[in-house]
């Protein structure tokens, strides 16, 4: 008796299985998934400074400050660019979002090259705004385990 989707004795297969794929287009959704949050939480790239006790956290408000010194202010619904001469025009924007989302916290990345007074500026305008909590974006940095030693930064 032949059962169905074969033909008789040895005869070709003429079903299609199609349990394979669903098993990879499953496991593909969720690596999308998982990963989409954190490639949208990244926002402009700045080479940030490293730390030892970096930990991560997530907020609805990116600023980050480039190399030249531009600030880049991202929200879930846009990014605007304020150039380094032009960052005070970034206090309406900020004053905008703490009143739509005044329990939330802002990230401040600032590239490893510039100034502290740069990163300074971009703090005192978000708390003159009225947003209190803040936390400063940084690298992780990589522990020895054999020495403990923090002292060389790793690439």
């Amino acid at each position: 008796m032949a059962s169905q989707g074969y033909q008789d004795e040895g005869g070709a297969i003429s079903a299609i299985n199609v349990t394979p794929l669903v098993d990879v287009m499953l496991v593909l959704l969720v690596i999308f998934m998982v990963t989409a949050p954190i490639i949208a939480a990244q926002g402009i790239l700045v080479d940030s400074p490293t730390a030892s006790t970096a930990t991560a956290v997530q907020g609805k408000l990116r600023l980050a400050i480039t190399d030249e010194g531009a600030l880049v202010v991202t929200t879930d619904e846009s990014e605007r660019r304020f150039e380094a001469d032009n960052r005070l025009a970034a206090v309406p924007v900020l004053e905008a979002f703490q009143r739509e989302y005044p329990e939330s916290k802002a990230i401040i990345a600032g590239d490893k090259n510039v100034s502290h007074g740069a990163v300074m500026q971009v703090i005192d305008m978000v708390r003159s705004v009225g947003i209190e909590k803040f936390a400063l974006r940084t690298k992780p940095q990589l522990r020895n385990p054999e020495t403990h030693d923090l002292s060389q930064p790793q690439p």
